[in-house]
């Protein structure tokens, strides 16, 4: 019997997947969505603490960033008379020179978070390197590592400090330097107690048998597997330099003047106190609130990190 007595043969589905799997599939969501709307999607399941500690890091940044912009005098630029009190041309008033106090303060953000952001980071690749180092070749080295930050540990970190600065300068590169090294024995501790739980993994040991490097071992093995918690000890150390900064601006071997510092600015104003006067608490007041917002943040991630669940 011929095609043309049967009538028209139906179309058969090509092979691969069915027509009603098709549907299906066109209707999914894609299994990859972008970054931002991840980060979006979490930011609007936070915490009230978390949103706020995140809105106030991101005007720190934008304040420090634009500092020139939302400043009318320059950042050492005598203006006016000592103590001039707010308004006027003045909108929170003069300092002990006669510099803006507004102008001062912004300038302020950018310089004492910059510099704690930079020390900070500088800490974390010191003591996150050796760390990384004591965990994954244990014996000899992890040993000598940990006698050496040990004894750096014994003396008080402020007392250390101006012994160092003392003797070196200074000099922002030296603080920076100074304060890094100091800190990196904070990061260190953390560093190795948490490799050394993944570094007898058995895909460690495996990486090990097929011939991967030290290098390797410590970045591609390792350090993934420990990340939320220096994330999270980033942040707090962050918090701890940034207060060290200004405690040592404040005694005199910090940022130095003519540079804006929030620690230097409360010593230069204190004498208003006696007065009143609530300027040389705006500095710190800005020192405090920086605090609290981002361990704000660290919280929140750290419970995000940690696998719990929120209760409603």
């Amino acid at each position: 019997m011929s095609d043309d007595a049967t009538g028209p043969v139906p179309h058969a589905p090509e092979r691969g997947i069915p027509e009603d799997e098709e549907l299906i599939i066109e209707q999914a969501p894609p299994e990859r969505r972008s970054r931002w709307a991840v980060m979006g999607r979490e930011f609007l399941r936070a915490p009230w603490t978390a949103k706020i500690g995140l809105a106030v890091i991101l005007v720190y940044v934008f304040v420090a960033l634009f500092a020139p912009l939302l400043t009318p005098y320059g950042e050492s630029e005598i203006v006016g008379m000592e103590f001039e009190p707010w308004g006027g041309a003045f909108m929170l008033g003069t300092d002990n020179l006669g510099r803006d106090m507004f102008t001062r303060l912004i300038y302020g953000a950018r310089n004492t978070i910059g510099i704690a952001f930079m020390t900070t980071c500088l800490a974390f690749l010191i003591g996150g390197a050796a760390g990384l180092m004591a965990a994954a070749v244990a014996g000899w080295v992890d040993q000598a590592l940990a006698r050496i930050v040990d004894v750096l540990m014994a003396i008080p970190q402020l007392i250390f400090a101006l012994l160092l600065l003392t003797i070196f300068g200074t000099s922002i590169p030296v603080l920076i330097i100074v304060i890094a090294v100091l800190d990196s024995t904070r990061v260190f501790r953390l560093a190795r107690a948490v490799g050394m739980n993944v570094a007898v993994m058995d895909f460690v040991e495996a990486a090990r048998l097929r011939g991967e490097g030290l290098g390797w071992i410590m970045g591609r093995e390792i350090l993934p597997n420990i990340l939320p918690p220096l994330v999270a000890e980033f942040g707090l150390r962050f918090c701890f330099v940034f207060l060290l900064i200004s405690a040592l601006s404040f005694l005199g071997l910090g940022i130095q003047p003519p540079t804006a510092d929030w620690g230097s600015m409360v010593r230069d104003n204190a004498t208003l106190i006696t007065y009143g006067d609530i300027t040389p608490l705006l500095p710190a007041g800005a020192i405090a609130l920086l605090t609290v917002a981002v361990n704000f943040v660290v919280d929140w991630f750290l419970h995000k990190t940690s696998g719990l669940r929120d209760e409603h």
